[in-house]
């Protein structure tokens, strides 16, 4: 079960990067964060890197063009961004938020995963053991999107619980793992996002688990470029490149890996609505 922010995931070691956009030798920074769960990263470095290779071939670009950088840590994130002021990014939801103003982010494309562009996320329990979010306080709440508590705080919960504070947090590298802890009474309860909790029939349990709490409708990320260190025909040319990804043959092989169905253009409404909760909670 894989952690569900789709679009994501490149060993780091590419390292002839740039901040500006290059039409010769060297290479367009495209920082990728994957804060929280796993992913193998032999698979994950080919289809990047077919990615790649499909955004330059439909925008016109020279081969070789762009290059990433990937961390699976929102600390690391955060220092990648700063040091390379990348051109695009790919984050989670939280980093985009967080780095938002700060480097000028636009949300260009978003994944649809069956069928939808949003996701929600559900805190789930042994069944009959508790019965909300307030009976959990103080208890040990684990999880893979724990690696970024202010988004699941302003946004996640918006705003009414802060998790550093409220739960005994856990996080965890596998959502699996955090399942099977919670089957066996290490942990009170696990958070999951959309593609995690879709998962949980696949599984089984010695204790059937239920959700005592369930997030509004949060849009999922994809895409975003530095509106100040872009032009608007590069960032047309790179989000219409993306739009037809999972229709290339190389394409598709990165859009199986984290299944996802196409790439849409972002829904700044949802969007919008995302950075004012996000600035409430400053």
């Amino acid at each position: 079960m894989t952690r569900g922010i789709p679009f994501i995931a490149l060993l780091a070691g590419l390292s002839a990067l740039v901040p500006a956009f290059a039409e010769g030798p060297a290479r367009t920074a495209i920082v990728v964060c994957y804060p929280g769960g796993p992913v193998n990263e032999n698979d994950a470095t080919a289809a990047m890197a077919s990615m790649l290779r499909v955004v330059e071939r439909v925008g016109k670009w020279p081969a070789d063009s762009f290059a990433s950088l990937f961390t699976a840590k929102a600390t690391e994130c955060r220092s990648l961004l700063a040091q390379q002021n990348p051109a695009f990014a790919i984050t989670s939801l939280g980093l985009f938020l967080e780095h938002r103003a700060a480097h000028h982010l636009v949300p260009l494309v978003q994944p649809r995963i069956k069928g939808a562009t949003t996701e929600r996320y559900r805190v789930v329990a042994q069944k009959g053991k508790f019965k909300g979010l307030d009976e959990l306080k103080g208890r040990a709440l684990g999880g893979t999107v724990l690696e970024e508590p202010e988004f699941i705080g302003r946004i996640v919960f918006a705003g009414h619980y802060e998790p550093a504070s409220f739960f005994l947090l856990k996080p965890s590298r596998q959502p699996i793992r955090a399942l099977r802890a919670l089957d066996g009474g290490e942990l009170d309860a696990v958070i999951l996002n959309g593609q995690q909790f879709a998962g949980l029939g696949s599984l089984e349990f010695k204790n059937p688990v239920e959700a005592v709490f369930t997030s509004d409708e949060i849009p999922l990320m994809g895409l975003a470029a530095d509106s100040e260190a872009t032009t608007a025909d590069q960032r047309a040319r790179f989000a219409k490149a993306l739009q037809g990804l999972c229709a290339d043959p190389e394409g598709k092989k990165l859009c199986d890996l984290f299944g996802v169905e196409a790439f849409v253009p972002a829904d700044e409404r949802r969007i919008q609505a995302m950075i004012r909760l996000w600035n409430e909670g400053k």
